[in-house]
C-alpha cells in the first residue's frame, strides 16, 4: 500500500454547527486624555459607533446581539442542539445518501438522528439539513459522530465521517442534610452553589417525595395575606452564591401509624431544579433518589403527641403521649412514674397498659403537676416489659413553662 497516496475528495460536504442563543455584543473602549494628540476623536467614533448604548458609550456591553463563533460552555441539565447540513459541492447527481448522528459519551451510544431513510438523489448545489436535540445528562467529554454514506453515478459507495468533540461541566453544586425530629417528621436543608461565570435565573426548586411522604416547603413566608419567598423577589443566583431551602416531610396518613414501615424508610425523595441562563437558555437537573439514616428507636418509641406551652404553677394538666412497638414481638407493658423535684405526676405508678402488638401504637392520656417555676423538664417515665423484664427508661420527654397563677381581680 502507498502511504503517499494522495486523500481521495468527496462529492458531499458536512458542516455542522450548534445551536445557541446569541450573546450580547462586547465593545472595548478606547479613550485618551483631552492634551493628547487625538482629542476627542476616540470619544467622538465611539458615539457614533452603532453598537454601543447611546449615553453609555464607555461601557463594554453594546446594545447589539453576535452569533456564537464556537460550541461554547454546555452545562449539565442544558438542552444541546446542533444543525447538520450535506451540501452536494459535484456537478453531479448523487444518490443514496444516508446522514446519521451519534453522540458518544462514557458510558453509552446514543442514536440523535431524525430520521434512518436514505435520501433518494441529490442535485448539485442542493443540500439536506438535520436539526438534533439532546438534554445531556452526563458529564465530561462527549463526541458527536456525523457520519455520511452515498452512491455516486458510477454506481461507487463512498463513506465519511466527522468527529467534533465537547466537554460538558457541572452548573450546579448540590448538598443535603437531612434533620430527624421527635416524631416522623424529617427535614431536608438543600444547599445549591452556582459553580458557572454567569447569573442564573432560578425558575424552581422542589422536592419530589417517596411515595410514604408528604412534603411541605419552608421558602416561604406569608406577608399581609399573601406569600412572599425568603429570597426577595429577585430570583438570581450570582456565580459562586449559595442558597439554602428548607423542606419539612411528614408520613402520610395511611403509613404513619405503621412504625415498622416509616422505621426503615431511607429513601426520601429527589430535586428537581429549573433555572434559566443568557438569553433564557433552560436547564434542568433531578438529582438521584436522597437518601438519610435510618433513625434508630429501639423496642419501644415513646413520643408526646400534645403539651401545653405554658402551665400554672401547682395546678393540674394534661399531656398525651403515644407508645409505639417497634420491635418485632408483643409486649406486655406496664407504666411507672417517677416524681422529680419540679414534675409531680397524678395517678398510679405501676398502671398496667396491656398488651402490645408489633408494629402498633396506642395513645395515653397523663397529668402532671409543677411546683418550680421557670422552663421544667419532664421526666421520670417507665415502660416494662413483663414479657421478657426489660425496662425502658425516657428521661427529659420535654420541656414546659411554669407560670404564677393569674389573680382574679376583685368584684
Amino acid at each position: 500500500m502507498d502511504v503517499n497516496q494522495p486523500k481521495q475528495e468527496h462529492l458531499l460536504a458536512l458542516k455542522v454547527m450548534r445551536l445557541t442563543k446569541p450573546t450580547l455584543f462586547t465593545n472595548l473602549p478606547v479613550t485618551c486624555e483631552d492634551r493628547d494628540l487625538p482629542g476627542d476623536l476616540f470619544s467622538q467614533l465611539m458615539k457614533d459607533d452603532p453598537s454601543t448604548v447611546k449615553g453609555a458609550e464607555n461601557f463594554m456591553l453594546g446594545e447589539m446581539l453576535t452569533l456564537p463563533q464556537n460550541f461554547g460552555n454546555i452545562f449539565l441539565g442544558e438542552t444541546f442542539s446542533s444543525y447538520i447540513s450535506v451540501h452536494n459541492d459535484s456537478v453531479q447527481v448523487v444518490k443514496d445518501i444516508l446522514v446519521k448522528a451519534d453522540l458518544q459519551t462514557s458510558s453509552q451510544r446514543l442514536n440523535l438522528s431524525a430520521s434512518n431513510a436514505a435520501v433518494t438523489d441529490l442535485k448539485p448545489d442542493h443540500c439536506i439539513d438535520d436539526v438534533i436535540h439532546h438534554e445531556v445528562k452526563e458529564i465530561g467529554t462527549h463526541i458527536l459522530v456525523c457520519a455520511v454514506s452515498y452512491t455516486t453515478q458510477a454506481g461507487e459507495k463512498m463513506y465519511f465521517r466527522k468527529f467534533f468533540k465537547f466537554q460538558v461541566l457541572k452548573p450546579l453544586d448540590v448538598k443535603t442534610k437531612f434533620y430527624n425530629a421527635e416524631t416522623d417528621e424529617v427535614f431536608l436543608e438543600a444547599q445549591i452553589q452556582n459553580i458557572t461565570s454567569t447569573p442564573m435565573y432560578m425558575e424552581k426548586v422542589s422536592l419530589e417525595p417517596s411515595i410514604m411522604y408528604n412534603v411541605t416547603e419552608l421558602n416561604t413566608v406569608n406577608t399581609r395575606g399573601s406569600s412572599c419567598s425568603t429570597f426577595g423577589k429577585m430570583t438570581y443566583l450570582q456565580p459562586m452564591d449559595t442558597r439554602q431551602y428548607l423542606y419539612c416531610l411528614k408520613p402520610k396518613p395511611e403509613f404513619a401509624e405503621k412504625a415498622g414501615v416509616i422505621k426503615g424508610v431511607t429513601v426520601i425523595g429527589k430535586l428537581d431544579i429549573v433555572w434559566k441562563t443568557n438569553l433564557g437558555e433552560r436547564g434542568r437537573l433531578q438529582t438521584s433518589q436522597l437518601q438519610r439514616m435510618a433513625p434508630g428507636y429501639g423496642d419501644v418509641r415513646l413520643s408526646l403527641e400534645m403539651i401545653p406551652d405554658t402551665v400554672n404553677l401547682e395546678e393540674p394538666f394534661e399531656v398525651t403521649c403515644k407508645i409505639t412497638n417497634c420491635s418485632e414481638r408483643t409486649m406486655d407493658l406496664v407504666l411507672e412514674m417517677c416524681n422529680t423535684n419540679a414534675i409531680h405526676w397524678c395517678g398510679i405508678s405501676g398502671r398496667q397498659l396491656g398488651k402490645l402488638s408489633p408494629n402498633s401504637s396506642l395513645h395515653l392520656a397523663l397529668k402532671l403537676l409543677a411546683s418550680m417555676q421557670g422552663l421544667q423538664s419532664i421526666s421520670g417515665l417507665r415502660l416494662m416489659d413483663t414479657f421478657l423484664k426489660r425496662t425502658y427508661e425516657y428521661d427529659d420527654i420535654a420541656q414546659v413553662c411554669v407560670v404564677f397563677s393569674h389573680l382574679k381581680p376583685e368584684s
